[in-house]
């Protein structure tokens, strides 16, 4: 084969998943050269929660998608809740709020992805898709990206100072942030996802799912759908196949949580699975990196919450809102190993402070619900005081407004909200 080509931009953003394709909107819309390399064809499920928070519309109106979003997006989740067992609890998300059309709503993987790697594209984005990174290699001043097309096996060489780690946190690979494979441990958590037609989930509601060795949500899709997102420890999984042999993984999973939690035996009664199970993992919570020598990473890449708080694809997205208000002041200059260093300094800080909390709550939940023991005990407090699941609701980030770094009268600049009131 020939020597592979060579391009070269201001900032490569490996995943065009929200995170990855929300950095490369801003950035291009800082009139950098920014290339995104998704390896995916469009659009794609994905195993992962699909509620975005309400803190979160904001920006998607300043990315100039939100009125789009909201056209596929789901009833606005007013109430929370817990389903274990046979109790189910519910509160009012907030206290006595009136209700707006930014309030937390769930959009399909297969939507909210292409919406937002296209208007990557829209924005000035380069767009290799479907390519996958090979290779890379750290230079003087810059780094050199090898992707390979995924159906010609044709290579081409992207560089840029600067890369945007925005993969998958299972995904091995050649970036410095990306985790090779590890041995697998009885404690590795599993993740399942399936959409259901003919369930009878309340429109405004989003219950949190506990059952022993795992946890899970139910959130109305839009379209007559309830997605079905949930995680199990491997140890328990292979209970689960023991004990309903002959069903497939996603099949003794679900009978597993129909069992233990009775909201979601009545909820899915009636529904049919549509499409097949997916599947994912392991999933390995935990802070990551912050990044090094022009490579920093948003989303999952940098940390990754227990998915019980639902909160994955918020913060993917204003994780990279924030790596981008940080980076701003110093594009268009050179990008000395010291202010690489303040870049990470200042994101880091403005990480910790948005995301910490929502980091430690999402961990403690996640060791509440997964006990049997736990959970009654919780369950009984909440029955007594259901402002707790307001306050839990609270704590999990989804009533906190992103912080930014600096004030910024427009955020993002150049956006086509941004003279909006």
């Amino acid at each position: 084969m020939s020597a592979p080509l060579c391009s070269a931009f201001d900032a490569i953003v490996v995943g065009g998943g929200p995170g990855g394709a929300t950095a490369a909107i801003l950035l291009a819309r800082m009139g950098q050269r920014v290339a995104v390399i998704e390896k995916a064809v469009f659009p794609r499920r994905k195993v992962c929660g699909e509620f975005i928070s309400a803190t979160t519309w904001p920006v998607l109106h300043g990315l100039g998608i939100a009125e789009l979003l909201e056209r596929d997006a789901g009833p606005v989740v007013r109430r929370v809740g817990v389903f274990a067992g046979p109790s189910t609890v519910t509160a009012s998300m907030t206290r006595g709020q009136p209700g707006n059309v930014d309030g937390g709503r769930a959009v399909r993987r297969d939507v909210l992805d292409t919406v937002l790697l296209d208007q990557a594209g829209a924005a000035g984005a380069t767009i290799w898709q479907p390519w996958s990174l090979t290779g890379f290699a750290a230079r003087p001043g810059s780094h050199a990206c090898t992707v390979e097309h995924r159906e010609s096996g044709r290579r081409h060489v992207l560089e840029a100072p600067l890369v945007i780690a925005a993969h998958g946190s299972w995904e091995s690979g050649p970036l410095p942030t990306q985790q090779f494979r590890k041995d697998p441990l009885a404690s590795d958590l599993l993740g399942f996802k399936a959409h259901f037609r003919g369930a009878t989930l309340s429109a405004d509601l989003m219950p949190l799912i506990a059952f022993p060795g795992g946890y899970g949500g139910l959130v109305n899709t839009g379209e007559a759908r309830v997605s079905l997102s949930c995680c199990i420890r491997r140890d328990q999984l292979e209970r689960c196949r023991m004990r309903w042999p002959g069903r497939k993984a996603g099949d003794a999973v679900l009978a597993h949580i129909c069992e233990n939690s009775a909201g979601v035996a009545e909820a899915l009664a009636q529904a049919t699975r549509e499409g097949t199970w997916l599947a994912a993992g392991p999933i390995r919570p935990g802070v990551r990196t912050f990044g090094h020598d022009g490579v920093f990473p948003v989303g999952n890449a940098a940390a990754e919450a227990h998915p019980v708080i639902a909160e994955g694809i918020s913060i993917a997205i204003q994780s990279a809102a924030l790596l981008c208000e940080v980076l701003a002041p110093c594009l268009g200059t050179a990008l000395t190993p010291a202010a690489m260093a303040s870049v990470r300094a200042q994101y880091a800080s403005a990480w910790r402070a948005n995301f910490l909390p929502r980091m430690r709550a999402s961990a403690l939940y996640a060791r509440i619900f997964m006990h049997p023991v736990s959970t009654r005990l919780a369950v009984a407090v909440m029955q007594r005081f259901p402002s707790v699941l307001q306050f839990g609701a609270g704590w999990s980030g989804k009533l906190r407004s992103l912080r930014h770094v600096t004030h910024i009268t427009h955020w993002p600049p150049n956006s086509p909200a941004a003279d909006k009131p």
